[in-house]
């Protein structure tokens, strides 16, 4: 069943989000509010962008509920569409641009937007109903369009956004946001935030990482930088030199690569206050050197699309902690561990099923009760299917996804820990476990390798280089190497594309 809205008492009409944009406009503006390439948006010009997208929207009948989809780049266009929409109580409905045509039908039928925005007309998808259409070329105009119309009043708790699950192993699902949702997830965010940070930004816009800052970005009045698409270390370095960036995040491989670009010694990091890295196990020293390279402090941060916010560490944390933990739950987010048959509280270094309950969850699945009951139960409790256990030290270890466990000869298996030991290896770059089924241990574990430029690696030595810092049962039965892993929308491991080519 979907949670009932939490009100907070501070929350009014003068804190919602269209609002904030108002306020930071007037506060603030000349500042920049978006810089993309040779494009830059002050809070000025966002604020009547959003006005004039508001404005289209209410000749059009756009009223509040209704769903707006964007099949946009990320761009500043996005987020003046974004914003402009939020003006209107419209619900933003937006497709990461790497989801098939399957996932896009699936979306646009259980969400029939009233109007999409798409990049270009080829863009439109086929035999689908997607409601009115405007396209990138039609927003100078759009922009333009004076509100002449009182806009409609809103509460905190209306919903926002919808954002949407890669759906690797089914349709995408739909978590939806609203005004309150976002403002918590605000309050918790710690040390990624402060005020007039210049915000460098390389997930797309339709992850969950940018669709529910909005919020906080506002304000703050964070200056959002747009990194380069596709990524690039270079274009990354370029960026951190002339845009001085105050606040960066990437996954292990993306700062690995930064630190092995030529161009890393002619970048000043001076400027960056703060780095966040993705939750994956890395090694310490990789820690180490990111924090005397650039010259300031790391934290490792943990969540989901259906959760907001979850755990993190501490700038002040040691390098171990934050390349093997997650860090501790958020001020306001609850945490524990249960075990998944019987219900009951894991015990502290037990590895159980990762719940957690806060005023930053989603509100539920897009129109879906019954889905939605599935993972939040009666008292609240989101339940991610993540698998972890508590250290000592109260931080917490993920372990993997429950889905992705495996059992080889009656032992629970668990990628990631074979993960992070593998990616220590010289000659590996990347790799990623997976397990598939054997009719005489139940299942094995197939180790998906990339290798450093010039390396080879025979599977003894994979198993010897496993076996000698984890118990050898866990050592992979077979290797595969590969040019590059596959990667899901929102740009994790694709698994079930590596076990669909077994």
């Amino acid at each position: 069943m979907p949670i009932a809205p939490v009100r907070f008492a501070f929350m009014s009409n003068s804190l919602l989000i269209g609002d904030l944009l108002r306020a930071a406009a007037k506060r603030d503006p000349d500042r920049e509010a978006y810089v993309h390439g040779e494009q830059r948006a002050t809070y000025e010009w966002l604020d009547r962008a959003a006005d004039g997208f508001a404005a289209t929207l209410l000749q059009r009948k756009i009223v509040p509920g209704d769903v707006i989809g964007l099949l946009l780049p990320s761009s500043i266009d996005f987020a003046a569409c974004y914003l402009g929409a939020l003006r209107v109580g419209a619900i933003t409905s937006a497709l990461n641009l790497r989801l098939g045509s399957r996932e896009q039908s699936s979306i646009f039928s259980r969400t029939r937007p009233t109007l999409t925005v798409l990049g270009n007309e080829s863009d439109r998808p086929e035999n689908i109903d997607i409601g009115q259409v405007l396209t990138a070329s039609d927003l100078s105009d759009v922009f333009a369009t004076p509100l002449t119309t009182n806009l409609p009043r809103l509460t905190a708790d209306h919903p926002t956004c919808i954002v949407w699950t890669s759906g690797t192993t089914g349709e995408p699902k739909g978590a939806v946001y609203d005004h309150q949702t976002q403002a918590a997830i605000s309050r918790n965010i710690g040390e990624l935030t402060r005020p007039g940070d210049r915000r460098l930004v390389v997930l797309p816009f339709a992850h969950v990482g940018y669709m529910t800052r909005m919020w906080d970005e506002l304000a703050n009045t964070t200056t959002v930088v747009l990194g380069a698409e596709p990524w690039s270390p270079a274009e990354t370095l370029r960026i951190v030199r002339e845009e001085s960036i105050t606040m960066a995040t990437g996954v292990p491989t993306q700062w690995q690569l930064l630190l092995e670009h030529p161009d890393l010694a002619i970048t000043d990091f001076s400027a960056v206050r703060v780095a966040g890295i993705g939750a994956a196990a890395i090694p310490p020293e990789l820690i180490d050197r990111l924090r005397t390279t650039l010259g300031c402090p790391f934290v490792t941060r943990y969540t989901s699309t259906e959760a907001g916010l979850t755990t993190s560490t501490h700038t002040t944390d040691p390098a171990e902690v934050i390349a093997n933990t997650v860090g501790k739950p958020a001020a306001e987010v609850e945490l524990k561990l249960i075990n998944s048959e019987s219900g009951s509280e894991c015990k502290q270094g037990d590895v159980g099923e990762v719940i957690c309950r806060s005023p930053a969850m989603m509100r539920g699945y897009w129109q879906n009760p019954e889905l939605t009951a599935t993972v939040i139960d009666i008292e609240g409790w989101l339940h991610t299917g993540d698998l972890g256990y508590f250290r000592a030290d109260g931080n917490l270890v993920l372990v993997g996804r429950s889905k992705e466990m495996y059992i080889r000869g009656g032992y629970n298996i668990y990628p990631v820990e074979i993960e992070a030991v593998l990616d220590t290896h010289p000659a590996i770059s990347r790799a990623a476990v997976v397990g598939i089924p054997d009719r005489v241990l139940g299942e094995i574990g197939v180790a998906y390798l990339v290798l450093e430029p010039s390396a080879t690696i025979a599977l003894d030595e994979v198993r010897q280089w496993c076996s000698a810092q984890l118990a050898n049962y866990k050592a992979p039965d077979r290797i595969v190497i590969i040019n590059e892993l596959p990667l899901t929308p929102m740009l994790k491991v694709d698994k079930q594309a590596l076990i669909q080519n077994q």
